[in-house]
C-alpha cells in the first residue's frame, strides 16, 4: 500500500504540471530537442554570424536576459540543464573537483578533470549509481514512455542520463563511442550507423584538438570532422527510427563548437586581440549553427517540424585568456615552458603555497614535489608537508579556481584567505558557509552553491579578474586571467563575469510564443524545469535549490515579476568587498556578475533594487 504522504505529494506535482503546461491535456505528447552550442555568447549571433540560431531566436522566443550557473563551466551548467537543480544540488562545482575518496580512471587519484565517461562512472558507482542524486529530464522521458537520446560533446552528453550506462535505455553517441570507455550502442544504432557508411567509432577531433604551446600557435580548424559525424548519426539514423517507432522522443545534441575552438584557436596567439573574436572562432560557430540547420531540414523532410519543440541554450559564454599579474610570485619566475612575465599553469597554487610556506605536489604527475622554476603540470595543487593528506587543494579550473581545505581549520582559512585578497588576479571570493563568516567574501549559499549534493563541496571559490579590450559591447571581448596550460589570447570562461555568465537562449515550437522577447531572467536551471513542463514530467526530486519553468515564453503564459538586487560583503582589512549583482523571479535566482569592483566585466557595484518588473 502506498502511504499517503507519497500520494499527497504526487498529486500535488501533478496539479503543478497541468497548471502550468503549454499544451492541451488531451493532445498528443510533442518532442524536444535541446541543442547546446557550447560555448556561444548571446549577443555575438547575429544573421549574419549564426543564421539558424537567430532564425530561431527572431521567430521564437528571445531569451534576452539569460544566465549561465557559476561556475560557468561545462559540466556544471550541464547537470543544471539536465535535472533543473542549481549546483548546490547536483554537486557538479566545476570540470575539475577534489572528490576525496579513489576515481579509478582518474590520473590523480582523488581529483579529476570529469569530462569523461568513465570518470562519471566512477563517480556514480562511489554514490550508488547517482552521484548527482536528482533524476534527469532524459531518465524520467524514458521510463515515462518517451524515446532518448544525447548526442556529442564527451562528458556533458552522458550527464543527462548517466546512470543508465548499458546503451539500452538513452542513445548516448560521444567521442568515445565504439570503444571501450565508450557507453555502448543498442544494435540498431550500430546497424543503422553501418548501414549509411559511418563507422560504429565515433571520429577525433583531428587538427581541432591542437592547442599550440608556449612558442606555437593553436588550431586554426574549426570542429567539422567529428560534428559532422554526430549530427549525421542523429538525422540519418536516431530521428527516422524515432519517427518509425511513433514515440514522443527528447533528444539532446551538444555541440562541443564553439567552445572547443575557441579555446584551442591560434588566430590570437599570445595577443588579446582579436582573441576570442578571430576567424577560426566565428568558423565553429558557423559550424554549430550549421547542425542545427541540418536537424531543422530533417525535422521538416520527416514531417517532425511541426510536433517538435527546438530549446537552444548554451552553457556558457567566453573570454579571451590574460596570464598577466602584477602582484604573484609565480609570474616573476622563470620557467622553461612559459613566455616571460606571464603566469604559469597553476600559479594560484603556486602562490598560496608560498604565503602559507608549505610544499606545493603535483597531484598529476604521481604527487611530485613542485620545485622552484617548475609548475603543476594541469593547475591543480596539493599543499603541505604529506601529499597524501593536503592541507590544501586546488582544484585549477580556469576563469575560477576551487579550493578545499579538508580540515575545515579557521586559521588556515582566513590565511588563505588573506593570500588571496593580496592577489590583483582575484576578484571575488565565496566560502562555504560551514566555516563562518570572513570579511571581504560572501558564503556559498549567496550564489546556490550550498544545498543537499553528495559531492564534497569546496572550502572556498576564487573568481579571477576580467576586462573588456574596449569594444563596444564589453561582454563580446571580454578578457579573464585563467588559471589554465593555455595560452594568453586563447579561450576560456568559468569567471563571474557577464561575459560569462551571459549564454545564448532561443527556443521555436508548437508549445512556444511567436517572435516573442522574453526580458524576465532565465537560466540553464530553468532548462530543465520547462522540458519537465512542456512533457508533463514527474520527476524524483531531493534538493531544493531549482529553477522554474519559463512559462512567459508558453502560448498562453504570463511573464513573471521580477526584480535585480545586489549584495555586497563586508569589508576586509584591505577595502575589498566581494559584490553580487542578480535578480529574483518569484523565488527563483539569477547570478548576473560578482567580485571586487573594477575587477569584474559588468559589475555595477553600487546597483540598488531598480524596480519590480511585470
Amino acid at each position: 500500500m502506498v502511504p499517503k504522504q507519497i500520494l499527497l505529494r504526487a498529486c500535488l506535482c501533478l496539479a503543478v504540471l497541468l497548471s502550468i503546461a503549454p499544451a492541451h491535456a488531451d493532445a498528443p505528447k510533442h518532442n524536444v530537442i535541446l541543442f547546446v552550442p557550447d560555448g556561444l555568447r548571446r549577443k555575438i549571433v547575429t544573421p549574419e554570424t549564426a543564421p539558424t540560431f537567430a532564425d530561431v531566436r527572431d521567430k521564437g522566443v528571445n531569451f534576452v536576459n539569460s544566465h549561465s550557473l557559476f561556475p560557468t563551466f561545462t559540466m556544471p551548467n550541464s547537470s543544471g540543464m539536465a535535472t533543473g537543480h542549481y549546483l548546490g544540488d547536483t554537486g557538479v562545482f566545476g570540470n575539475v573537483m577534489y572528490a576525496g575518496f579513489i576515481i579509478r580512471s582518474a590520473k590523480s587519484a582523488r581529483l579529476s578533470f570529469i569530462e569523461s565517461d568513465g570518470v562519471i562512472g566512477d563517480i556514480d558507482d562511489h554514490f550508488g549509481g547517482n552521484f548527482i542524486d536528482e533524476e534527469t529530464i532524459l531518465h524520467v522521458a524514458h521510463r515515462s514512455g518517451f524515446n532518448t537520446a544525447a548526442i556529442g560533446k564527451i562528458g556533458p552528453t552522458a550527464v543527462f542520463d548517466h546512470s543508465s550506462r548499458g546503451g539500452a535505455e538513452s542513445v548516448i553517441i560521444d567521442d568515445a563511442t565504439g570503444r571501450s570507455v565508450g557507453i555502448p550502442l543498442a544494435p540498431w544504432v550500430s546497424e543503422g550507423l553501418k548501414a549509411y557508411g559511418l563507422p560504429t567509432e565515433a571520429p577525433s577531433r583531428l587538427t581541432n584538438k591542437d592547442h599550440g604551446d608556449f612558442k606555437t600557435p593553436g588550431t586554426k580548424d574549426a570542429n567539422i570532422v567529428q560534428q559532422g559525424y554526430f549530427v549525421q548519426a542523429l538525422t540519418k539514423v536516431v530521428l527516422p527510427k524515432f519517427k518509425e517507432d511513433g514515440k514522443p522522443f527528447v533528444i539532446v545534441f551538444w555541440s562541443r563548437d564553439p567552445d572547443g575552438t575557441q579555446h584551442n584557436q591560434g588566430d590570437s596567439f599570445l595577443r588579446l586581440e582579436p582573441g576570442i573574436n578571430g576567424p577560426t572562432s566565428m568558423a565553429a560557430i558557423s559550424n554549430a549553427d550549421s547542425n542545427l540547420a541540418m536537424i531543422r531540414r530533417t525535422l521538416d523532410r520527416l514531417g517532425l517540424a511541426d510536433t517538435t519543440n527546438i530549446i537552444i541554450s548554451s552553457d556558457h559564454g567566453f573570454s579571451t585568456i590574460s596570464k598577466q599579474s602584477q602582484t604573484s610570485e609565480a609570474a616573476k619566475a622563470t620557467y622553461p615552458n612559459v613566455p616571460p612575465s606571464l603566469l604559469p599553469p597553476g600559479f594560484l597554487a603556486i602562490d598560496l603555497a608560498k604565503t602559507l610556506d608549505m610544499p606545493l605536489y603535483d597531484p598529476d604527475d604521481g604527487n611530485a614535489k613542485v620545485s622552484e622554476g617548475t609548475h603543476p603540470s594541469d593547475g591543480n595543487g596539493y599543499i603541505g608537508k604529506d601529499p597524501n593528506a593536503p592541507n590544501v587543494i586546488v582544484a585549477a579550473n580556469g576563469g575560477s579556481d576551487l579550493i578545499y581545505i579538508p580540515s575545515g581549520d579557521r586559521a588556515l582559512v582566513q590565511k588563505t584567505i588573506d593570500s588571496l585578497m593580496a592577489q590583483d588576479y582575484v576578484s571575488g571570493i565565496f566560502v562555504e558557509d560551514d566555516l563562518g563568516s570572513f570579511a571581504g567574501t560572501l558564503p556559498l549559499s549567496a550564489v546556490n552553491l550550498k544545498g543537499s549534493a553528495l559531492m564534497l563541496r569546496p572550502s572556498i571559490v576564487v573568481n579571477f579578474k576580467s576586462f573588456s579590450t574596449g569594444c563596444s559591447e564589453p561582454t563580446t571581448c571580454a578578457v579573464v586571467v585563467s588559471d589554465t596550460e593555455l595560452q594568453q589570447g586563447q579561450g576560456m570562461h568559468g569567471s563571474f563575469n557577464r561575459g560569462d555568465t551571459e549564454n545564448f537562449m532561443a527556443a521555436i515550437g508548437p508549445d512556444f510564443k511567436e517572435g516573442f522577447v522574453d526580458e524576465a531572467p532565465a537560466s540553464n536551471a530553468d532548462i530543465g524545469k520547462t522540458i519537465i513542463a512542456i512533457l508533463g514530467l514527474l520527476p524524483t526530486s531531493h534538493g531544493k535549490l531549482v529553477g522554474r519553468p519559463l512559462i512567459e515564453a508558453f502560448p498562453n503564459g504570463a511573464t513573471p515579476q521580477w526584480e535585480r538586487k545586489t549584495l555586497g560583503s563586508a569589508p576586509s582589512a584591505s577595502g575589498l568587498r566581494t559584490i553580487l549583482n542578480y535578480q529574483v523571479a518569484g523565488d527563483t535566482k539569477y547570478f548576473d556578475a560578482a567580485g571586487f569592483p573594477g575587477r569584474t566585466v559588468g559589475l555595477h557595484p553600487e546597483a540598488t533594487i531598480a524596480e519590480t518588473h511585470k
